[in-house]
């Protein structure tokens, strides 16, 4: 059954919302940290959010994979670019990134999809 990351980073926005009540400072020092870790630098924001892709992918994080999936449409990433990445995660983490490296490609183009059907 193939994994709709639309509807993952949907539910676990609904439910980080919840956690923005109830530890409010905690969720806020992550989004600072997050903030900070994204911002253009030495590396470029596209770069960074292509290695946290990566991360997701050897994390085995369906929620990391969703998040910055569509955070990359949004940047302006390739397929192409994704792809050489996966690739890269292939290489380094072996046959259980590759799963996840097909699933991270999966992400990408449902919300690739997405955006092409929004404009």
């Amino acid at each position: 059954m193939a994994k709709d990351y639309r509807a993952i980073t949907q539910d676990i926005g609904a439910y980080t919302a919840q956690l923005r009540k109830l530890a409010p400072e905690t969720m806020q020092g992550f989004h600072a940290i997050s903030k900070a870790a994204s911002a253009d630098g030495a590396v470029d924001a596209k770069t960074k959010e292509l290695i946290a892709l990566a991360i997701g992918v050897t994390q085995h994080c369906d929620g990391c994979i969703g998040f910055h999936a569509k955070a990359l449409v949004g940047m302006g990433a390739t397929r192409d670019e994704v792809g050489e990445v996966m690739a890269m995660c292939v290489y380094m983490g072996g046959g259980p990134a590759l799963m996840y490296a097909a699933d991270a490609l999966r992400a990408y183009d449902q919300f690739a999809d997405g955006a092409r059907q929004a404009a």
